[in-house]
């Protein structure tokens, strides 16, 4: 497995550990349809949430976050939309994204709640 694949999956354990850590339950991980990839989908009370996950070893091109591009979020959206039809539910949803910085050893994680709007 490539580096930056090994990274990514690590990146998604810690954000999943994280989530369950903050009273989170996971439903998902990394749910796919059609083209879309949905790292986590978790709930929290009656909130449905899809987290992408975005782990980097630096910072110098920028923030994990920025590397989500609006062609992504409409993926997210439409991989949500068909999610929540499959499983019937009929909760609010909200995206969030978990940005993860290795430095050596160590990973600094930021959790950015509601960090796009889908309308």
């Amino acid at each position: 497995m490539a580096q930056h694949n090994e990274l990514g999956k690590k990146g998604e354990q810690i954000a999943i550990d994280y989530l369950i850590d903050k009273g989170y339950t996971i439903l998902d991980k990394n749910w796919r349809f059609q083209k879309a990839e949905v790292d986590v989908i978790a709930q929290k009370n009656e909130l449905i949430i899809a987290v992408e996950v975005k782990t980097r070893t630096s910072d110098y091109f920028g923030d994990p976050q920025d590397f989500i591009s609006k062609k992504k979020i409409s993926l997210l959206v439409l991989a949500m939309n068909e999610y929540v039809l499959s499983k019937n539910f009929d909760n609010e949803i909200r995206f969030d994204v978990i940005a993860i910085l290795k430095n050596k050893q160590t990973f600094k994680i930021e959790h950015i709640e509601d960090a796009f709007l889908y309308f």
